[in-house]
């Protein structure tokens, strides 16, 4: 005799009830037509569509930033003859892209038949990271060309984790210049979009000297010097981009302390009062995480403070964000996941921080901040 499961509650039955309706071909038909229904169903027919089509989407926007056409078009706007000589494209197919980008509010085709920057493509002029990031997603893409493989662990290397040196390698700090490059510029920009709204949710203005670990190329320092001049400055990175760093933030004027390392096997540098984490523990796994919260910890003075930015898990509006597009992100990269508020909390008690509170960001949607501060000594 099998064993009976628990009785299904009202609200389950009525799901199962619910479910059985809109997978019904029939019903469909008659609530496409009938007026109480119609609207709904055609919304969820349009976005059943984008689901489908949502690659090609991103490609007509990669085609948008590879061609340039935002930036051309900000002086103002042009016929589809003059933008198709400068893309080298024939009329027709020039046209044609004009058109999928109109689709898309990236641009608007004007009463005399010229095209013109809408929203969306002059949002793209203002955040050359997310350009970066567009053309970046093409190894995403690659890597995503099967993803049940990709489920499966059948795929092999991918390319995204060759291009993050340190999310398979044994040895992530032995990496050299040409390695990182690439992805330390790819950083530097993603950093620089958010760092502002950092910097407005928890002013610095009470410590003596910050460290940015992960920091990259120095995005967030700089941003830091900017909004804070009399700030002491550490970076801390793999040893082959934290040169980069120094020679970039020298030749920028700043006074920062880049030192090298791998904050998996090496002490974090002591003499911060503050330390950021920006954007660096969704890239690794809880074990690894576990190692650079404890080393922030050690690191810290008492009364220290750690600053976490993250794109949280369980963000409001945000779960495509964080469970579609890091869940498989990550995937392919080889480590890491998006976190939510009370996981990152749990983690930082279990470093020794007290005190953890989460902080109001401008776009939560792109990070939210989470400060924890070190016991103070009795």
């Amino acid at each position: 005799m099998h064993a009976r499961g628990p009785r299904p509650t009202l609200r389950e039955r009525f799901r199962a009830f619910r479910i059985a309706r809109v997978a019904s071909p029939a019903f469909q038909r008659w609530a496409a037509g009938f007026p109480l229904t119609r609207r709904i169903a055609q919304r969820n027919t349009r976005a059943l569509f984008d689901l489908c089509a949502g690659f090609t989407y991103s490609q007509v926007l990669f085609a948008c930033v590879r061609l340039d056409l935002f930036h051309t078009l900000r002086p103002g706007p042009l016929p589809t003859a003059v933008l198709a000589e400068r893309f080298r494209l024939a009329p027709e197919r020039a046209e044609r892209l004009l058109k999928a980008a109109a689709s898309l509010d990236l641009i608007a085709r004007l009463p005399d038949g010229r095209w013109a920057l809408a929203d969306l493509g002059a949002a793209l002029i203002g955040n050359p990271s997310v350009a970066a990031m567009i053309e970046h997603h093409a190894m995403l893409y690659a890597d995503l060309a099967d993803p049940v493989a990709l489920l499966r662990g059948e795929t092999g290397p991918t390319r995204l984790s060759g291009y993050w040196p340190y999310a398979m390698a044994a040895e992530p700090d032995a990496a050299e210049a040409d390695a990182v490059a690439g992805y330390s510029r790819l950083m530097a920009a993603s950093q620089a979009l958010i760092a502002e709204d950092v910097l407005d949710a928890y002013s610095l203005a009470s410590h003596a000297c910050l460290m940015d670990v992960g920091g990259g190329e120095g995005a967030f320092v700089t941003a830091a010097a900017a909004r804070h001049p009399g700030l002491r400055l550490m970076l801390f990175d793999l040893p082959a981009v934290a040169a980069r760093a120094e020679a970039r933030l020298g030749a920028a004027g700043l006074t920062v302390a880049c030192r090298g390392g791998s904050f998996f096997s090496d002490p974090l540098p002591r003499g911060a009062d503050a330390i950021s984490l920006v954007r660096i523990v969704h890239d690794h796994d809880d074990a690894r995480v576990a190692v650079l919260l404890r080393a922030a910890h050690d690191a810290l003075p008492s009364g220290g403070t750690l600053l976490v930015a993250e794109p949280l898990a369980g963000t409001p509006g945000a779960e495509p964000i964080s469970d579609a597009y890091f869940g498989f992100y990550l995937l392919a990269m080889g480590s890491g996941r998006a976190r939510t508020a009370e996981e990152l909390s749990a983690m930082l008690r279990a470093a020794g921080f007290a005190e953890i509170r989460s902080v109001k960001t401008r776009r939560p949607l792109l990070t939210r901040l989470i400060v924890a501060r070190k016991s103070a000594k009795v």
